[in-house]
Parts: C-alpha cells; structure tokens; sequence
C-alpha cells in the first residue's frame, strides 16, 4: 500500500495563550500574540515579530523574530531574524543569526543525534502518548513497543518512539 503524502497542518495563533502546547505530529505553528507556558512542538515552529513569548521551547526547526523568554531547543535549526530578543538558553546544532537579534544566554550547537534518541522512562512514555502506564508495560512486555529493560526498568528511546507511532499510524 502506497504511504499518502501528509498533509500540511498549519496553526497560526494571533491570541494570548497560556499553558503547553504540545504537538506528536509535524505541524507549521505560527504564534503572532503571546503565549506563556510550555512549547513541545514537531515540524516548524514561528514566533512572529509581534510575539511575545514566556515559555521552554522544544521544536525540530524553529524561526525567532519576536521576543522569547525561556531556553530553546531545536533538534534541526534555529533561525533568529531581526528585531528578535531571546532571553535564555539555546541549544541546537544549526543556528543562523541576522543581524539586529539580541540573544542573551548560553549557546550550546552540538550535534543533537545523542539528544534525539533521548532515553524515556515507562511514566514519561505513557504521558508523552497518553496512554496508561500498565497498558505501555504490557506492549513492552510482549515486544509490541520497542523498548530495553536497564536495572529491572523499562527504557525507550524517544526518536524510536516518534518512528513507531508513524510506522503504526501508516498500518491503520
């Protein structure tokens, strides 16, 4: 059976927003308002010139115009377009920077493969999927999730994660 080609999921939010938004699947997010919380995000992430955001941001490839407050990690690349103001901590292994952006903090660009296959526990995998913590223990017990065992404790690889949960989403 042929894979569909996805489809481009676009949020453009121009509101005031508080508390986590998070995304499983690729998504382009534009954020045009402020926002104050907890970023999880896949796909691209946009904080526009008139954003002002107060949150950690998580995202694969994410463009900063506006005004962050927080750490930011991106897994692909991070672009900050003048008159960005990032105030926190950036860790990304692509970083490309115009001139007129402030960034106050630390810049760590080492290469994120080590991060993207960042180690889960059974209750973060459970949260992260929302599904029961004794139904994921079941899976991995009966190999029907991918996961090790270290020290007596379920442990999954989150890159691993994000390839079955499309891999299962293409066999349905």
């Amino acid at each position: 059976m042929a894979k569909k080609p996805a489809e481009e999921k676009i949020l453009d939010v121009d509101a005031s927003m508080q508390g986590t938004i998070s995304f499983k699947d690729p998504v382009n997010l534009r954020i045009n308002g402020s926002f104050e919380g907890r970023l999880d995000t896949r796909g691209s992430l946009t904080i526009g010139e008139n954003a002002t955001v107060k949150a950690d941001i998580r995202g694969e490839r994410i463009l900063i115009a506006g005004k962050v407050t927080g750490n930011v990690f991106a897994a692909t690349s991070l672009n900050v377009a003048a008159p960005a103001l990032i105030r926190g901590n950036i860790q990304t292994p692509v970083l490309s920077v115009q001139e007129g952006s402030t960034i106050e903090g630390q810049l760590n660009m080492t290469n994120l493969q080590n991060t993207a296959s960042e180690t889960m526990s059974l209750r973060e995998v459970a949260q992260y999927l929302e599904i029961e913590a004794k139904t994921i223990q079941e899976w991995a017990e009966q190999k029907r999730i991918p996961a090790r065992q270290e020290n007596g404790e379920w442990r999954f690889s989150r890159a691993t994660i994000d390839k079955w949960v499309q891999d299962e989403k293409v066999k349905s």
